[in-house]
């Protein structure tokens, strides 16, 4: 009879505990459960993050060729329909903010100017603009003179010319702000400056687009590249231009179009096309009050 007492007692205490277990089990979920919730929203954010990073490392892959030797090798490459280019990360080139020559085409010259000069002295630093790796470092006596090109990890190509030295070697993997060259006035240049581009597969884009160089900032987070809005330069004559790439209506008569962006506005379009608030109104009847809006077609 004693053994049968004591084993109730102890199956009773064993219920008990097991019931005070669950309690407690329980009172520790629900005391958890904010907790739990912070977690997964901060697991959820480096899991985004992390995404994007990898997406960011292997956007350069559009590319299938890799060439030491040319500037501008891509006559084969295939040009995606748009394609999104991810500008955070980024250093300026230079802290200079003086442009004194804008992206377009040059009447004095009759040839496009490819990219953005702006204003340093002979010693100069230089630095990359976003994290990659160098694809070319040579000289060119009757152009960039002693230039960088600059494969980055977002898809883009940025060159540097006219510098008056090199930093860096081929191949080499640089991060963004790390120096690459020397201001100069090397090769086909009238005085000591920067010649800055910004290439999609060879695809010439107004760095503009993508950098202010007067406010040391780029333009947005993202710029995204439409092939529809580059084609082929055809000039008045019917040849073909310099530039690669411009507007469909090109081929048409020497004009070009530029798609309206969020935020842009007459005064700054004008700035980004090298070209007077006037003209541009001329050229789409408007007036300099008109309002414009987002993807709207303008001639210049």
């Amino acid at each position: 009879m004693y053994l049968s007492v004591l084993k109730k007692v102890t199956i009773g205490l064993l219920m008990f505990t097991a019931s005070s277990f669950s309690c407690l089990a329980q009172d520790l979920i629900a005391s958890q459960a904010p907790t739990d919730r912070r977690v997964r929203s901060v697991d959820s954010v480096a899991l985004q993050r992390l995404l994007d990073m990898q997406t960011y490392e292997h956007e350069a892959d559009i590319y299938d060729s890799w060439d030491n030797t040319k500037a501008h090798p891509y006559a084969s490459e295939l040009i995606p329909d748009s394609f999104r280019i991810d500008l955070r990360g980024f250093v300026m080139p230079t802290p200079s903010t003086k442009v004194t020559s804008r992206y377009g085409y040059r009447p004095s010259f009759r040839r496009m100017h490819k990219g953005l000069d702006i204003k340093v002295f002979v010693g100069d630093t230089i630095v990359s603009a976003f994290d990659g790796k160098v694809r070319v470092v040579r000289y060119d006596a009757g152009g960039y003179g002693y230039y960088v090109v600059v494969r980055h990890n977002n898809g883009l190509e940025t060159i540097y010319g006219h510098l008056s030295k090199q930093l860096v070697v081929a191949n080499q993997e640089v991060k963004a702000g790390e120096p690459i060259g020397l201001g100069g006035n090397t090769g086909r240049s009238f005085g000591a400056h920067l010649h800055f581009e910004t290439r999609l597969l060879g695809a010439a884009i107004n760095p503009e687009l993508l950098f202010d160089f007067p406010a040391q900032d780029v333009t947005g987070n993202y710029f995204t590249f439409y092939k529809a809005d580059y084609l082929p330069t055809v000039s008045t004559s019917g040849r073909k231009g310099s530039s690669r790439m411009a507007s469909s209506s090109a081929r048409k008569g020497g004009s070009r179009y530029y798609k309206v962006r969020k935020g842009d506005t007459l005064s700054s379009i004008s700035k980004k096309l090298g070209i007077s608030i006037s003209t541009l109104c001329s050229n789409n009847n408007l007036k300099r009050n008109s309002t414009i809006r987002p993807k709207q077609i303008l001639r210049y």
